[in-house]
């Protein structure tokens, strides 16, 4: 089960990375871009992090506010859950 679980965070986080790579590339051609709104729902579906190592690597949406609290935001509640998850399964009865 953890395994799959652990392939099933992979893909989400990967596909956020390639979805910030899509819009980066838009951008930089002056093509459609992928809405902030997509970006963040990525993101919040367990992929922060590939949002963040997209946001730093590529150089993408890194100033734009307030785009970069919400991701901030999204990053500190996943933290938060997978810390008080770890904590419940490693909690001394």
């Amino acid at each position: 089960m953890s395994l799959i679980l652990g392939l099933a965070l992979l893909a989400a986080n990967l596909f956020c990375f390639l979805l910030f790579a899509h819009d980066k590339a838009a951008a930089v051609h002056g093509e459609r871009r992928v809405p902030e709104r997509v970006l963040l729902l990525s993101a919040a579906m367990c992929a922060a992090p590939g949002a963040l190592l997209a946001q730093r690597w590529l150089r993408h949406k890194t100033r734009k506010q307030p785009f970069g609290a919400w991701l901030t935001l999204i990053v500190f509640v996943q933290a938060c859950a997978v810390a008080g998850l770890v904590a419940l399964a490693y909690r001394v009865p």
